[in-house]
Formats: C-alpha cells, structure tokens, sequence
C-alpha cells in the first residue's frame, strides 16, 4: 500500500540526504560536468516527488533515482546538448543495468579507494578554483548543505556563497577538470582545501547552524569516512591523521550532545559514561600517528589535542584546562582565526576565571567577521553571569537567541536569559 503523501515526503527527504552526493558523483563520472550533474541529480528529485506519493517507496531509491537521472541525461542527448559518445555510453550503461538487474554504479560507489565521492571533492578542490570558491562547491556537492549553511559556517553573506558556487561550477566546466583522483604533488597541494572542507561537513552535522535539530549524525559519519578515506590515501600526511583524530573524538560525544527530547547537553553537563569510547580509542591512535609523522603540530592536530584533554579526563573537574589554553596560544598563532580566539577565552575562563575569558572576548566584538555570530554572545553571556553581572547576561543571552537559526539552540539560549532574570 503507497505512503501517504507527508510520510512519502519524509521518505523522499531522508533518501535525498543519504543518497544525493553519490547520485551527483556517481553522474559526474559519467558526464563529465559537475554542474549537469547536479541539474539531473534535481530532476531525478523532482519525479520522486512526483511519483513516490502514488506509487510507494522503491525497494532501492538509490538505484531509481540514478536510473532516473541517467534517463533524463540521455533526453538532453536526444536534444543535442551532449556529445554523441556519452550519449552511446549512457545508452551501454543503462542496457548493461537492464541485463544484470542490479544498480550498475554500486560497485564504484562501494570501492572505499576509488571512490566516486573522493573524486568529486578533489574536483571540487581544483587549484583552478579559489581557495573559498573550493570549499563552498564541494560543502554544497557532497556535504549536502544549502547555501544558507554554507555562509553561516564561513560568516558571510549568502549571495557571496550562491554566486562562488554558479561561476565554480562553471569555471570546471570550461577547465574539462578529469574525473579522477590527483597523484603525486598534486595531490600534496589540494589536500589543504580538502581538509577544510572534511572539517566543515563534520561541524555542520556535529552543530547544526539552522533547522530543528541539534546535530545531524549523517553529516558527521559522512566526513569521518572521508577523512579516513584520505588516511588510507595518503598515509603519510600528519594533518590527515590529525583530523581523523580530531573528527574521531568529537563524534565519540554525539549520543551524550542530545537529550531525551533533542535538547542540546552542554560538555561540562554530559554525561561521559555515554561517550564512544571505541572511538575515543581510534582518535587517540590517529592522533598519535600525527604526533610522530610532525616535526610540529599542525591546526588540526593541535585541535585533536584539545579534544584528546577532554577525552581523557574522567570529570568535568579532571580536565586538564592549563594544557588547553597553551594549545590554544599555538593554535591561535598558527591559524589567526576570531572563532579560534573565541575558544580561547573559553578556555582561558575556564583555567584562570572568567574575568581572562571576557577581556578576551571582549576585545573581539569590533572583529567584523564575528557581528552576527551567535557564539560571540553566547560566551560573553556565560562570562558575565559567572561574574555576577546577571543584567548584562541576561541582554547577551538574549541576543544570541535573535541570531541563531537553530530551534533547539534558540530554546537553550532563551532558558539561559530566564536563569539570569532571577539572579544569583
């Protein structure tokens, strides 16, 4: 019996998060534009949403909307608008799937080194391309985040995020960039964005900028599993173990982040009991590995090591927050970053009192790349009621619920205003 539509739609929804980045990979392989890629990608979407609610789900909605997608390739074929040869290779593709009666991508997809979706980050991350225009198509191609997320994780305006990714998409189209995974130097010089852009797929999944949810887990096993990826690629490159680290801890927390209603749980307030601690394992481990490939530590590895403090301390109150600040000095030198130095005024609170962290802070307000962002406040909040400057809490608090886009951090913030509303 076929869905009713809201639960189709639902459906439709959940298998487009699962599946889009290997369906635009798996056409970009195919076409050879990643911009074709993606149009078909949608089309296929737009005949679920057509289709699906009267229909049902398929057995395997993965393999429909490929199939889908590569039967709306061959009518823009038939229309001229794509070479004859990938036309018959389209044509060879669909008839062998016919034949065998399974998805003829699936073994691609499933080959954990030649990876479809590792090859369209490393297009994505094509030195033709800027350093910011890198990162936005690959967030938007593979990560699946709207241009909304993606300028609310870089802190600038979404039309400066849509028009990156248009003239990208264009810019790789007009380069014929080969679908393929680089070797060699090349592959040394494109791992930097790379990186960048594992790092914020995580953060988006392990912190989620808008929506009703707190964390969104898909995100995060889909960067760890990059980011193994790369470990596997390149096992020499300290920072890829770095982050693999880094990611490994951080995920070790997600069950302990959520509360019984979704409700976000603070660290100081988890409980650590609920920690994985199998991952907490693989990260130390990959952390070690960063530690004797580096002559010195790099921005990732430093944040492993922070991580590592807090995954070694049985309490709250064991934390080793004297270290954490001495990593934050190096990892603010190396990196330059307002939302670094933000950290480190946490820590600094943390190790020396909150009247260090809130000169700190405080000296980041005129910072421009921090005007919107929420976190700012919500630290000078924390700072200010834990010196009992309970008024001046409660405006902060109050200021980070108007800029955050996520619900169930808007609701924390909002219960947060209230408590300094009574005082002490």
């Amino acid at each position: 019996m076929p869905a009713t539509t809201p639960d189709t739609h639902d459906a439709i929804d959940a298998v487009w998060r699962i599946e889009s980045a290997r369906l635009i990979a798996g056409l970009t392989r195919i076409t050879g534009d990643v911009g074709l890629a993606e149009d078909l990608a949608q089309d296929a979407l737009v005949a679920a949403l057509e289709r699906w609610p009267e229909s049902g789900i398929p057995d395997n909605p993965g393999a429909w909307l490929m199939a889908t997608a590569k039967h709306r390739a061959i009518d823009q074929l038939r229309r001229g608008k794509m070479l004859d040869r990938k036309h018959e290779q389209l044509g060879h593709e669909l008839e062998d799937g016919r034949e065998s009666g399974v998805p003829d991508l699936d073994a691609a997809i499933d080959d954990p080194i030649g990876d479809d979706l590792l090859r369209l980050m490393f297009i994505a991350c094509h030195p033709v391309l800027s350093t910011e225009a890198r990162v936005a198509l690959t967030l938007r191609l593979l990560g699946g985040l709207t241009t909304d997320e993606i300028a609310r994780a870089f802190l600038v305006p979404e039309s400066t995020v849509a028009q990156r990714i248009v003239r990208a998409k264009r810019t790789l189209r007009e380069a014929r960039v080969p679908f393929e995974v680089p070797r060699g130097a090349e592959l040394t010089a494109r791992l930097a964005s790379v990186l960048e852009v594992i790092y914020l797929v995580f953060n988006e999944g392990y912190s989620a900028t808008a929506g009703d949810d707190w964390v969104r887990p898909e995100l995060c096993e889909d960067a760890l599993r990059l980011g193994r990826i790369l470990a596997e690629l390149v096992p020499e490159e300290p920072e890829v173990h770095g982050l693999v680290g880094l990611l490994e801890i951080q995920a070790s927390r997600l069950r302990a982040r959520v509360g019984p209603a979704g409700e976000p749980v603070l660290l100081a307030d988890q409980d650590r009991t609920r920690w994985d601690q199998l991952l907490v394992r693989r990260g130390l481990a990959a952390l070690e590995r960063a530690e004797q490939l580096a002559g010195a530590l790099g921005p990732y590895a430093l944040q492993a090591a922070i991580a590592a403090c807090h995954a070694r301390a049985r309490t709250p109150e064991e934390t080793d927050w004297t270290r954490i600040t001495a990593l934050y000095d190096a990892l603010a030198q190396l990196t330059q970053s307002p939302v670094v130095e933000l950290n480190r005024a946490v820590a600094y609170t943390m190790a020396f009192g909150p009247a260090a962290g809130l000169e700190i802070a405080d000296a980041l307000q005129s910072e421009p790349a921090l005007a919107n962002y929420h976190l700012l406040p919500t630290v000078r909040g924390d700072f200010l009621a834990k010196l009992g400057r309970f008024a001046e809490a409660r405006a902060e608090f109050d200021r980070a619920a108007s800029l955050t886009r996520n619900a169930r951090e808007r609701t924390l913030l909002l219960e947060r205003a209230a408590t300094c509303m009574r005082g002490p």
